[in-house]
């Protein structure tokens, strides 16, 4: 059984900071790209960043770049997104998602095979 477990969201502040972390089981994650998106009430869910399966390689949204940084760590089968500087707008479900093994990172959530149940990050002002 393939699962994607989110943990670290809360309630913050505007200019404060979180770190999300997504932890894998159940399949091999080490060798496929993984990635953030996010859905904020009545609006569709976006990218938010993605990551290459080695973690050479990394993309972000244009809202998000600058202060948020995703990151992996293959031993542990786990990725995360260190959040900061949040605003009220990033708001949000945040889920995380892998492909199938040895396939880009993207930014096109149809091409994410696996999703998380997500976690939710509230930023106040």
């Amino acid at each position: 059984q393939v699962q994607l477990v989110e943990s670290g969201g809360g309630l913050v502040q505007a200019g404060d900071s979180l770190r999300l972390s997504c932890a894998a089981s159940g399949r091999t994650f080490s060798n496929a790209a993984m990635a953030w998106f996010r859905q904020a009430p009545g609006k569709e869910r976006e990218f938010v960043a993605s990551i290459s399966w080695s973690g050479s390689y990394t993309y972000y949204a244009d809202s998000v770049k600058g202060r948020f940084t995703i990151s992996r760590d293959n031993a542990k089968i786990t990725v995360y997104l260190q959040m900061n500087s949040l605003k009220p707008e990033d708001t949000a479900v945040y889920y995380c998602a892998a492909r199938r093994g040895n396939s880009g990172a993207s930014y096109r959530p149809g091409d994410y095979a696996y999703w998380g149940q997500g976690t939710q990050v509230t930023v106040s002002t």
